[in-house]
């Protein structure tokens, strides 16, 4: 799982990248065709994670039930956020997947509630969840991508 755990590291830094060069109101910002701002798809792979890895292992998340409502599956974005909130995203980015590291090697992830995923596989332990997890924060670094050119030009 070690590759798995990198794989995630550089896309999160990647998306960490985005958090730094971009302004507050350029991360808050909702491109025409859109439904999301850049902030908002970077909040949501950190919730997603948590979700996916430890609440379906019946592990307690790393992250409030505040932030899983906000930006969970089928929400938007409703307000921007804070220059604050950007900063905590910063650092949850890589402590969360570096405490999921930990946890894992730990051991800690002993069960999974099965769940059946958006692209219809299903996902029925840890192991599976940490790589559909790579694929689902590629499919918000994708949007990311596209965003910013309706943003920056």
């Amino acid at each position: 799982m070690n590759r798995s755990f990198d794989i995630t590291l550089k896309n999160r830094a990647i998306l960490h990248r985005f958090l730094v060069d971009f302004s507050l109101s350029q991360l808050n910002t909702v491109p025409d065709g859109y439904r999301n701002s850049i902030y908002w798809n970077i909040i949501h792979v950190v919730v997603t994670q948590q979700l996916l890895v430890y609440k379906l292992s019946d592990v307690p998340m790393l992250i409030g039930s505040d932030l899983v409502d906000a930006f969970r599956k089928g929400t938007k974005t409703e307000r921007g956020a804070t220059q604050h909130e950007v900063e905590h995203l910063k650092k949850l980015l890589f402590s969360t997947i570096e405490q999921t590291q930990k946890d894992y090697d730990a051991g800690r992830f002993t069960s999974y509630n099965s769940y059946t995923v958006s692209t219809k596989s299903t996902l029925t332990n840890v192991e599976e969840a940490i790589e559909f997890n790579n694929f689902h924060e590629g499919i918000h670094l994708g949007y990311i991508l596209a965003m910013k050119n309706s943003i920056i030009s």
